[in-house]
Parts: C-alpha cells; sequence; structure tokens
C-alpha cells in the first residue's frame, strides 16, 4: 500500500481525504479546524491510518501563504512527512481533468490522486540561525 492524505487548505479550516492507494480513498471527506481540537482530530485520523496499515502516510496540500501554517507546524513538530505544492500544479491537473466540479472535498481528492501522477518532492523546512 501507498498511502497519502490529502489537505485542502482554506482560511480556518481544511477538508481532508485519505487514499490507501492509488484509486483507493479511505472514508468520507472531512473538515478539521485550524485550532487545537481540529489539529488534534487530524492527527488521530492519521494515526488510526497509520495503525491500521502500518505506515504513516505523506500529507499533501497546495501552498496557500499563511492559511497553511498552522498545519504545517503542527504535523511538522509531531514529525510527518509534508508535501507542499506550487497551486499550479494542481491548478492544471484540475483543468485536465474532465470533472469541472469545485469544492474542498474535489479539491482535497484530487491532490491525493495528484500524489500519485507526479515526482513530488517533500517540504523542508528553513531554520535561520543568527
Amino acid at each position: 500500500m501507498n498511502p497519502v492524505i490529502g489537505l485542502d487548505v482554506s482560511k480556518g479550516e481544511s477538508q481532508v481525504q485519505a487514499f490507501l492507494d492509488k484509486g483507493k480513498p479511505y472514508r468520507k471527506s472531512f473538515k478539521v479546524s485550524h485550532i487545537n481540537e481540529g489539529l488534534e482530530s487530524l492527527v488521530e485520523f492519521i494515526e488510526g491510518l497509520t495503525a491500521e496499515i502500518g505506515k504513516k502516510p505523506p500529507v499533501i496540500l497546495e501552498a496557500t501563504g499563511h492559511y497553511q501554517a498552522p498545519i504545517v507546524h503542527y504535523l511538522q513538530e509531531r514529525g510527518y512527512l509534508l508535501i507542499i505544492i506550487n497551486p499550479l500544479i494542481s491548478y492544471k491537473a484540475k483543468s485536465s481533468s474532465l470533472r469541472k466540479v469545485k469544492t474542498d472535498a474535489a479539491d482535497a481528492y484530487l491532490l491525493c490522486e495528484l500524489y500519485y501522477k507526479e515526482e513530488l518532492e517533500p517540504y523542508k523546512s528553513v531554520a535561520f540561525s543568527s
């Protein structure tokens, strides 16, 4: 299995979709808020998936500027592999799709599909020292 979790990040909340493998969505999409309770529920979901399949899935999301900051920080502190993509990559994938649906759930689903189609690099945070 090659699991992944797609997050469609917006102001204050994110839509979550998981895949067990290419073409195999895991459960229904759901929303989490960017406050502690919401982020804790996201981690519980990821840990449940990890326990079920025995492997920590990477998390893929679009770069959204400051909207992504709470999620990136929270998940990085807990050792999750993040893949942050340029929105132009997902826009191109959306425009080539026959489905012209614009919803957060559809976007989270598309991010998971994109993970299997593209060679994407993990996100590396840059630490500055003075």
